[in-house]
């Protein structure tokens, strides 16, 4: 057998787990049915998950990416922490640097308080997105790391479903 074979075999045996590895990353997930409005979203830090409630049904629950430092809570700017306590959906924001955003009401006014007593900032802008913009095709891939800056990540389709099923107001409890 020729060294050219060889390598075309290598390189189309390559291409193929390529395409199944894209395949995969982006088959559809669970689904929350048409309609549903949650009211409750729980994401476990040490579990990698956010999970969706209505009233005390759990109605799905999708794998998460963290800030790059997921252990321990937020407590500065930068910290690349991902924030623990409880918080309110206070806006769904369409024009993020990732796919869709719905904007967690991080910090609170005692966060902002003890920030301020130690000069520094507590930051802010704490979110559940999708992929940045121009990476979905990643999907499911992108939970092999813990990338943001302190946000939870969701596929884009995720996300989709997420932007429909979780109205601003909605409680969101980030626990350790």
């Amino acid at each position: 057998m020729s060294f050219f074979k060889v390598g075309l075999r290598a390189v189309l045996a390559g291409s193929g787990i390529v395409v199944l590895l894209l395949v995969w990353a982006n088959w559809p997930a669970s689904q929350l049915p048409k309609g549903t409005r949650a009211d409750r979203l729980v994401v476990s830090k040490s579990q990698r998950t956010l999970t969706v409630w209505k009233h005390d049904k759990v109605l799905v629950v999708y794998p998460v990416s963290l800030g790059g430092q997921p252990v321990g809570a937020k407590s500065t700017e930068g910290d690349q922490r991902t924030p623990e306590g409880a918080y309110r959906i206070s806006q769904h924001k369409a024009d993020s640097t990732c796919y869709r955003a719905l904007r967690i009401s991080y910090p609170s006014a005692q966060q902002v308080a003890r920030s301020k007593s130690e000069q520094k900032s507590p930051g802010g802008n704490i979110m559940i997105h999708g992929l940045k913009n121009g990476w979905g095709w990643l999907g499911r891939c992108h939970r092999w790391l813990d990338w943001t800056a302190g946000c939870v990540a969701v596929t884009n389709s995720e996300m989709d479903r997420l932007w429909q099923a979780v109205p601003d107001g909605s409680v969101v409890e980030l626990r350790p």
